[in-house]
């Protein structure tokens, strides 16, 4: 099993910190894994993206030209990777400040409305982790409970005050991405 995941947003949405989360659990559990952040030097505003790997088996290349997943936080990433997804692939779309809407009939589009969710426990900035959850919820290559764990293990201490919160807002986007939420 090799998953790769593209995390795509502006600096400040949390797609670095969502995607060495990610990184995190799946290392935890056993798994090999490669995170390549890559960022403008304008970091809060411009664009930030980073690539995950999880594999069972040593990964060769920390680089993908198509992603299994790309998790979208704005619309220029959308235009960016949404047609680099892999046919059979996953594209999760924060549908709050992205209204474009795949075309393609190859692949799950799950819109969810991150910023939303978040704002519902209080910060905006905690959309990444309700697009987290609704992508573990679609594609179960780690278990919810393995990212909760990597938040609690992995969340700065400036931030600790939020972890109730975000682990709220974690699960919501769950339930939206498994259905369980209309």
């Amino acid at each position: 099993m090799e998953t790769s995941i593209i995390l795509s947003g502006f600096g400040g949405q949390g797609a670095l910190f969502a995607g060495q989360l990610l990184a995190y659990a799946a290392m935890d559990n056993g798994y090999y894994v490669t995170w390549l952040p890559s960022y403008g030097p304008e970091m809060r505003g411009g664009t930030a993206h980073c690539t995950v790997i999880i594999s069972d088996e040593p990964v060769g290349a920390s680089v993908v030209a198509q992603p299994d997943i790309a998790i979208i936080f704005n619309g220029p990433s959308f235009e960016k990777y949404e047609p680099l997804v892999k046919p059979g692939g996953l594209l999760i779309v924060n549908s709050s400040i992205c209204s474009e809407h795949t075309k393609r009939t190859d692949l799950d589009g799950v819109y969810v409305p991150a910023n939303e969710i978040a704002e519902e426990f209080g910060s905006s900035k905690m959309m990444n982790m309700a697009a987290l959850g609704a992508m573990i919820a679609r594609r179960p290559i780690l278990a919810l409970d393995a990212i909760v764990q990597s938040l609690l293990d992995h969340l700065p201490n400036d931030k600790s005050h939020l972890l109730d919160n975000n682990l709220a807002v974690l699960r919501k986007g769950y339930e939206l991405g498994s259905g369980l939420l209309v």
